[in-house]
């Protein structure tokens, strides 16, 4: 919808991923089925982790916030794609769009830094295992996530309000399902050049700095794994950092092709279907891979199964 004097667009419209209303009801299903399991998922880590007392240590610290950060970063976009599957106004307004936009980007950063202070206290629990409790104590774990939180919730405001103040005086039609920061520049009737390379900027720093400090971390971890004698040695030290490094490979692989390229129109649909593993799989798939490979977790799932 465009107003009468400015031309200024109120209102954005979804194309989502199909207008047949039998694949509507199929994707309905499928990613209301993701939604339930991201939040039944995440919220058995949660308890388990805040119940069980061999858990409170930093490791389980960062995957408690992990799965809060998941929660939210699910609840920010699926209920949104979900509405838009059943009804026929797939429409969201400018401002509730803005806010769509900052909360889903500042949680996927986030998780960049979460990732990193992760392989960072993999690092110090397996290559300085005698002053792991003394370095990752509980100050600095509360500090780490309160930087990971902080700090991406402010550089997502600094891009929203480069973005907000572009003009936007159509076509309002989102070749995407949520609002997403390419998706939404491509809409801009004015040069985007300034806030791509505001985005360029603060994805170096956002993406490729936890990501540097999660190949330095697992560069010295691999060489202290290989000094380990015993093979039952070096498979315990890499099956405490498997987890991690299946859904770092996954998250970091996704979010780097999607805002480290190029863009160009034949891409948008191939970009709403790459959106899909980091926004609605990960979530998902996290407390699946925290449990079914961690032995702790397992472990303390099944004594809270007892206990019931």
């Amino acid at each position: 919808m465009l107003t009468n004097n400015e031309t200024f667009v109120t209102e954005f419209i979804f194309l989502g991923f199909s207008n047949q209303p039998r694949i509507q009801v199929i994707l309905f299903m499928v990613f209301l089925a993701c939604y339930l399991l991201t939040v039944f998922g995440n919220l058995i880590i949660i308890s388990v982790v805040r119940a069980d007392l061999r858990l409170h240590t930093p490791m389980y610290f960062f995957l408690l916030n992990l799965s809060i950060l998941d929660i939210f970063y699910v609840s920010t976009n699926v209920p949104q794609m979900l509405t838009n599957l059943v009804t026929r106004k797939k429409t969201i307004t400018f401002w509730g769009c803005a806010i769509q936009m900052y909360f889903s980007l500042s949680f996927g950063m986030v998780e960049c830094f979460l990732l990193g202070a992760m392989a960072y206290d993999r690092y110090v629990a397996i290559c300085q295992p005698l002053q792991y409790t003394v370095t990752m104590n509980w100050k600095l774990c509360f500090q780490l996530a309160a930087f990971c939180w902080g700090n991406s919730l402010m550089s997502s405001l600094i891009i929203n309000i480069f973005i907000i103040q572009l003009p936007f005086c159509g076509p309002n039609v989102l070749n995407h399902y949520f609002c997403e920061v390419p998706a939404v520049l491509s809409l801009a009737c004015t040069d985007t050049f300034l806030p791509e390379m505001v985005v360029f900027v603060f994805s170096i720093i956002i993406v490729f700095i936890p990501f540097l400090l999660i190949i330095v971390s697992y560069t010295f971890i691999f060489l202290a794994v290989l000094r380990i004698r015993t093979a039952q040695g070096r498979s315990k030290a890499f099956s405490t950092c498997a987890s991690h490094l299946t859904v770092v490979a996954i998250f970091y692989g996704t979010a780097i092709f999607m805002y480290m390229r190029p863009r160009s129109k034949s891409s948008r649909d191939r970009d709403k279907v790459i959106a899909l593993f980091y926004t609605v799989l990960m979530p998902m798939l996290n407390p699946l891979i925290y449990s079914l490979r961690n032995k702790d977790v397992k472990g303390a799932l099944r004594r809270s199964l007892i206990a019931t």
